[in-house]
C-alpha cells in the first residue's frame, strides 16, 4: 500500500463570511489549512496513506489544528510541538471583478522556528513511497527551508518518490534568499513537479511565449516549451505539469491542466466554474488528486492527469482548505456528469 507523507505548515484560516471585506466584517470565520497538510486531507480522503508532518506550539491552538486533521484520518504521528504560535492567515474572498486578498500573520510561528535536527526524517519516512512539499515551506523561514532540504535529502537516499509544487508567493519570501537561489537546490530532488501558468516564470524566469492569463483562455500547447526547459533544468524530473486558469472573472474561471513526460504533452479537458465558492485550496487540491492519479493508474498518465483536474474543480463548490470530495464523486465528474443533480 502507498503512504504519502507532506511537509509543511497547517495554518489557522480567519476569513470573512461570504464576500464581505475585511472593513465590513464583525466576525470571521476559523478553520485549518495550508498547502502540503490540503494535499494530505484530499489522499487520505481518497483512500492513500497519508502522514503530514509539520510543527505546531503545544497549546490549545495546536491541538485543535491536530484534531482537524486526525478528523479527515491524516496521520500526525511526527508533528513536532514546540514554539509559541501557530501561523494565521487572513482571507477576503473576492467576487467577480473583486479579486480575493489574503494577509499572512507567520512570522515567529512555531513552523518558522524550524530548525535541523527537530525532525527524524528516517523514521517520518518509514514505509513511505511517496514525499511532497511546496514552494510555500522554504519561503516561511531559513530554518524551514533547511529542514525542507534535509527531507529531500533523506527521501532521495531512499528512493522515494518526490513532488513539489512550486508555489511562489511573493508576500512570503523575506528572509535574505531570493526563490530562485532556494527552490534549485529543492527541485533538484524532485520526480514530479507541478506549477500554475506563471509559477516557473517567478521562480525560474521560464515561461512560454504569447500567453495572457487574464484572457479567460489559456492554450496548454504552449506550455510544451516549459515542460521542456524544467526538465533540462532539472534532469531527475520524469514528469511536469502545469495547471491552467483563465480568470474571466473571481466567479468564473477556465479550469484545466497538462503533463509533460519527457515526449509527449498530455491535455486535459477544459471546465468552465462558473460559480465559484472558495478557489483557495484549488492548486493543492489538483496536486492531491494528481498524486492519487499517478498512483492509482500508474500506466495511465491522461486519466491521471483527467483526475486532478476533476478533483480541482469540485473543491472550487467546498467552502475551507481542504477538498472534501470522494473517489466517486470526482470519477463521475470525469465521465461527463456535471449536472450538480441531487443524490436520494
Amino acid at each position: 500500500m502507498s503512504k504519502v507523507v507532506t511537509f509543511g505548515e497547517i495554518m489557522l484560516r480567519l476569513a470573512t463570511p461570504g464576500f464581505l471585506r475585511f472593513s465590513q466584517a464583525t466576525e470571521l470565520e476559523a478553520t485549518y489549512g495550508g498547502g502540503e497538510a490540503n494535499v494530505a486531507v484530499s489522499l487520505a480522503n481518497y483512500g492513500i496513506d497519508a502522514r503530514f508532518v509539520s510543527s505546531l506550539p503545544n497549546n490549545d491552538m495546536g491541538d485543535a489544528a491536530i484534531t482537524s486533521l486526525r478528523a479527515r484520518s491524516v496521520d500526525t504521528s511526527f508533528i513536532n510541538r514546540s514554539g509559541d504560535r501557530i501561523g494565521i492567515y487572513f482571507l477576503e474572498s473576492g467576487a467577480v471583478s473583486r479579486g480575493s486578498k489574503v494577509i499572512y500573520d507567520r512570522a515567529n510561528s512555531s513552523f518558522a522556528k524550524l530548525k535541523k535536527g527537530m525532525i527524524d526524517w528516517d523514521k517520518a519516512f518509514e514505509g513511505a513511497t511517496w514525499f511532497h512539499w511546496t514552494g510555500i515551506t522554504p519561503a516561511v523561514s531559513e530554518g524551514a527551508a533547511e529542514v525542507c532540504k534535509e527531507a529531500c535529502e533523506v527521501a532521495a537516499k531512499k528512493g522515494i518518490t518526490i513532488s513539489t509544487d512550486l508555489n511562489f508567493r511573493n508576500k512570503l519570501w523575506k528572509w535574505g534568499k531570493l526563490a530562485s537561489e532556494v527552490m534549485e537546490e529543492l527541485v533538484k530532488h524532485c520526480d514530479v513537479i507541478l506549477g500554475n501558468e506563471e509559477d516557473a516564470d517567478m521562480v525560474f524566469g521560464i515561461k512560454p511565449e504569447g500567453v495572457d492569463v487574464t484572457s479567460g483562455h489559456v492554450e496548454g500547447a504552449a506550455y510544451e516549451s516549459v515542460g521542456k526547459q524544467l526538465m533540462k533544468k532539472f534532469p531527475k524530473a520524469k514528469k511536469v505539469i502545469i495547471t491552467l486558469r483563465g480568470s474571466i472573472s473571481a466567479s468564473h474561471n477556465s479550469w484545466s491542466g497538462v503533463l509533460w513526460d519527457g515526449k509527449k504533452l498530455i491535455e486535459a479537458p477544459t471546465y468552465q466554474i462558473t460559480h465559484i465558492v472558495d478557489r483557495v485550496g484549488g492548486g493543492d487540491s489538483f496536486m492531491g488528486g494528481l498524486i492519487y492519479g499517478l498512483i492509482s493508474y500508474p500506466t495511465d498518465d491522461q486519466k491521471a492527469l483527467n483526475f486532478a483536474v476533476a478533483a480541482s474543480c469540485l473543491k472550487h463548490t467546498i467552502k475551507g482548505d481542504f477538498n472534501l470530495v470522494t473517489v466517486d464523486e470526482v470519477e463521475k465528474l470525469m465521465k461527463g456528469d456535471a449536472s450538480g443533480r441531487v443524490s436520494r
